[in-house]
């Protein structure tokens, strides 16, 4: 094997690459911006050009790299191929075959950038020392990752792990962004947390710090640190989803560890003062034991898991 590896994470807005040694250390990283004009068919070439001048800079000969990993965001299958990336504007294509013959013939692994996220904080993160983990991201919306044994769990088209879409409220009247009603992502994603605060404001006659400036779900977690009643009450509503649907996966799953990460885990473990009593009311038995933990490396989590794609 080589003694180099990249890993790259596809976002909507830019790309982001690593270059790695064979024992996971980061030499290397920086980003590009992610061209999604045309249907995105600039994407790739440009992965390939940046890896490429980047080997150049740094005198990488090519029989010393062992491959590069990407994490994108849709579903991609064991073989590599990427069923629909929407906001990349990619309809079904092989990324491995792809970036492959742009790279002249060197290795590439592909995987759906949430799974992919999930081996890194297995690898490098939060999840070191276990090897069955699922990791929850919090952020605009909510992704997850599967690890059993030390491997990604793709599922049949790629799309296992799609947490942020279990059906957690069936009175919900507002359409999720998949076009279902009621999904996790709902209530536990930032933007959801935002979605409980306002409603929770129209209903409620109560004092709160959050009358006084722009909801967010930081916002409300920093009036919960600050003791905000009104605050207190989002929370536990936020933390009852979450808490269920956590359960649910736990059930079927049975990991060791649920890491979270995404920008509404920068609150803190405050958080699982909220999840944990949900999830333990409702958890089969087996599970209760299942650990919590916060996700260590943030935006570098991808590409983590690209590397650690390759070197498995």
């Amino acid at each position: 094997m080589g003694k180099y590896v990249f890993g790259v994470d596809v976002g909507g807005t830019t790309v982001k690459l690593g270059l790695f040694d064979e024992s996971g250390m980061v030499l290397d990283k920086w980003e590009i911006p992610t061209r999604t004009e045309s249907s995105g068919v600039n994407i790739l070439p440009d992965i390939a050009t940046s890896i490429q001048s980047k080997m150049s800079e740094k005198a990488i000969a090519e029989e010393d790299v062992a491959g590069v990993g990407v994490g994108a965001p849709g579903p991609v299958d064991g073989n590599g191929i990427i069923h629909k990336a929407v906001n990349l504007g990619w309809s079904e294509m092989n990324l491995k075959k792809e970036l492959t013959q742009l790279l002249g013939g060197m290795r590439v692994e592909g995987g759906n950038d949430a799974n992919v996220a999930a081996l890194g904080e297995m690898w490098k993160g939060g999840g070191q020392g276990y090897e069955n983990l699922v990791a929850v991201t919090l952020g605009t919306g909510v992704g997850g990752g599967i690890i059993i044994n030390g491997k990604i769990m793709t599922g049949a088209t790629g799309s296992g792990g799609e947490i942020g879409h279990i059906h957690v409220e069936d009175e919900e009247t507002e359409a999720c962004g998949c076009g279902n009603y009621g999904c996790l992502e709902e209530y536990a994603s930032a933007t959801g947390i935002t979605r409980l605060a306002n409603r929770k404001l129209k209903q409620s006659d109560k004092d709160s710090v959050l009358r006084n400036g722009e909801v967010s779900a930081k916002a409300v977690f920093d009036a919960v640190k600050a003791g905000d009643e009104l605050a207190i009450e989002i929370a536990k509503q936020f933390g009852d989803y979450l808490g269920k649907g956590l359960a649910v996966i736990a059930g079927v799953i049975n990991p060791e560890i649920f890491v979270i990460g995404g920008g509404v885990s920068k609150a803190g473990e405050v958080l699982f003062d909220y999840i944990r009593p949900s999830f333990d009311k409702t958890v089969f038995h087996g599970c209760k034991d299942t650990k919590f933990a916060l996700a260590t490396l943030g935006n570098d989590a991808g590409i983590y898991g690209a590397a650690k794609m390759v070197l498995d």
